[in-house]
């Protein structure tokens, strides 16, 4: 299968820039994954299309405002972009300009709040990074970083907790899991009044999720990893869900990736933590979930593939092809898509 096939056409000006006033106002098409059906909604439906006995899996991870703007040795300005914890306060991190950040030199940020030195230039062009501070090093980043916002966004974010979701609680991700921006915490009450049970896993988002798939055959993509968790709780509640015949939709497709990950054959979901590579494409068997709540997403990336291995190539492809037609928002402030079996011969409230 070719990276080709998973391609679309995209208007620019359809990339959604800013999130809605409401989280839930956005729009919601509905997808058949065995037929392809498709029906047209708005978030704040999503209550009526779930069912008692279902169960909703929300990924928890907080946004890490990762992006640090200091100074070098010399004065000069760098930016210096976080990516992944390697313990003992050092990071993997991206530096720009990258050419003039060598092994040895010192960094400073916030008027020397945070300091740090250049260790090593690794595989790729990062840098593993040490960073010396005094107390909380997540507190320092609230006070001197910024959002590590898409680069297709290009306006500037006014309130930075809209693009976290309002029930992330784990700092760690270098994206947001765009999926679970639409909630709000009355949506979520309504849907527990339901009789929807909620679960969340833990799944810190890197930045591999916007590195394009290079390969020409999809099965030669080099998946990035990802740490993930799943508490003992949220097991149980997903293993309840499966055993009583209600269905495991999954809010992202980080969520998607954590459950499936660690989801044994028979589909039975062991608490668990570690990290995961996964890479989900069409002829994947899914062993757990049932439904997937997901933004729409960039052509030609891994998470189209990962749709399409939900719903179907062609059903995805076209139901991309109607959203542009009706002029939906696209990618992480934009609108969201709910795929589910038979999903569109119901009534919803």
């Amino acid at each position: 299968m070719k990276t080709s096939d998973f391609f679309y056409e995209l208007p620019e000006e359809l990339i959604a820039q800013t999130p809605l006033e409401r989280r839930d106002a956005s729009r919601l098409m509905l997808l058949d994954r065995d037929t392809g059906e498709t029906r047209h909604r708005h978030f704040y439906n999503l209550p009526g299309l779930l069912r008692e006995g279902d169960c909703l899996v929300l990924n928890d991870s907080r946004v890490l405002p990762a992006r640090l703007f200091g100074r070098r040795p010399t004065g000069g300005a760098v930016e210096v972009l976080l990516l992944t914890d390697k313990g003992d306060k050092c990071w993997e991190c991206l530096v720009r300009p990258g050419r003039k950040a060598r092994p040895g030199d010192r960094l400073s940020f916030g008027d020397g709040e945070l300091e740090a030195e250049i260790l090593d230039v690794l595989d790729g062009g990062n840098r593993l990074i040490r960073f010396d501070y005094q107390g909380i090093f997540i507190e320092t980043l609230e006070r001197l970083g910024r959002m590590p916002l898409p680069p297709y966004i290009h306006e500037e974010l006014k309130d930075a907790e809209r693009y976290q979701t309002v029930y992330s609680r784990n700092s760690g991700s270098a994206a947001a899991p765009t999926a679970g921006l639409h909630f709000t915490p009355e949506l979520l009450d309504e849907i527990r009044a339901r009789g929807v049970k909620t679960a969340f896993v833990t799944l810190h988002v890197g930045l591999g999720t916007f590195r394009p798939v290079k390969e020409e055959e999809i099965e030669d993509h080099d998946m990035h990893a990802e740490f993930c968790v799943i508490p003992e709780e949220a097991a149980r509640i997903v293993n309840e869900t499966k055993r009583r015949g209600g269905r495991v939709v999954c809010v992202g497709t980080t969520s998607l990736r954590t459950v499936e990950s660690f989801a044994g054959g028979d589909g039975t979901l062991k608490p668990a933590s570690g990290w995961t590579d996964i890479f989900i494409y069409p002829g994947y068997s899914f062993k757990c979930v049932d439904a997937l709540v997901t933004n729409f997403h960039l052509p030609g990336s891994t998470l189209v593939m990962l749709v399409s291995a939900l719903a179907g190539r062609e059903h995805v492809l076209n139901a991309y092809a109607e959203a542009v037609r009706e002029k939906y928002r696209f990618f992480s402030f934009g609108d969201a898509m709910f795929i589910a079996s038979g999903i569109c011969g119901r009534n919803d409230g």
